[in-house]
């Protein structure tokens, strides 16, 4: 059985449309939307569409509206796609078959053209990049929000996922790290419907923090070992300098060594973290 889960705030207008399209394409699949605290009409459009509608009674942010859901699909695919119209349902069979053929999670991975913008696209460029270069496994949009994944492994993953954004960053990451299978569809995205919850100010900040959440998901010492080495060259190059030109160590190359120690300590620190946190007993 497959569950169909869309987190939706305020997405009325897209719902109208895509709703009737989802359920011709899927008529025995349960579908669930999470009404994250709508306070549009989505509540009255999902009325009559048979669908399964949780309301959140405020907004808990998208990645709680997918833990809820993905708490209480009964299907044993589950997948999740935004409730504002930039995906296809149609796509859904494809990123299914390649479940289906034995990959624990498949992504819709969109081209340059289907980016919400110029900054948006170089952005989710270089997470790629760094996504690939972490795990050794070329990733193609790290940040895609249309996927279908086996119930039963990212469930193992819920409390990992946060509240708010990049849940599609976390699960990736997280599959990557405990040897699950994960597979890229490439799909075309449609232009949203309606205005985007992002807001460039406040979730460009969150985007910084998806850089260090790559690394410490995956393996944290692949970034603090090169933070290390960085400070004790400072700290090499200083010295040489003062001690060239004064003959004299400085506080601030005795300052940059013990960054150098510091930061290689916390890191092997995160890698245990790391590794408890991803241990499964039984």
């Amino acid at each position: 059985m497959i569950s169909i889960v869309l987190p939706a705030k305020n997405e009325a207008a897209a719902l109208e449309n895509l709703l009737p399209r989802l359920r011709a394409a899927w008529p025995e699949a349960e579908i669930l939307i999470v009404d994250d605290g709508s306070t549009d009409t989505t509540a009255q459009v999902c009325a009559g569409q048979s669908v399964t509608v949780l309301r959140q009674p405020y907004s808990m942010g998208n990645g709680a509206a997918i833990k809820r859901g993905a708490r209480a699909a009964r299907g044993d695919i589950l997948v999740f796609m935004d409730a504002d119209g930039q995906h296809d349902p149609a796509d859904i069979a494809r990123l299914v078959a390649k479940i289906d053929a034995g990959f624990d999670m498949v992504v819709g991975a969109r081209d340059w053209s289907g980016q919400a913008g110029v900054g948006r696209g170089l952005a989710n460029s270089f997470y790629n990049r760094l996504a690939s270069r972490m795990t050794g496994h070329k990733v193609t949009d790290l940040t895609s929000g249309f996927r279908a994944a086996r119930a039963d492994k990212f469930r193992e993953f819920l409390h990992l996922l946060p509240n708010g954004f990049s849940y599609p960053t976390t699960s990736t990451m997280a599959f990557f790290r405990s040897a699950y299978t994960v597979d890229y569809v490439p799909i075309k995205a449609s232009a949203r419907v309606g205005k985007s919850h992002i807001k460039p100010l406040r979730d460009g900040l969150r985007f910084l923090l998806i850089i260090f959440k790559i690394a410490t998901l995956y393996s944290p010492l692949k970034l603090f070992v090169p933070a290390s080495a960085l400070f004790f060259l400072l700290g090499l190059g200083n010295y040489l300098y003062t001690f060239l030109t004064s003959h004299r160590l400085t506080n601030m190359s005795v300052l940059l060594f013990s960054a150098s120690v510091i930061v290689f300590l916390i890191g092997l620190i995160s890698e245990q973290i790391t590794a408890l946190t991803y241990r499964r007993d039984g």
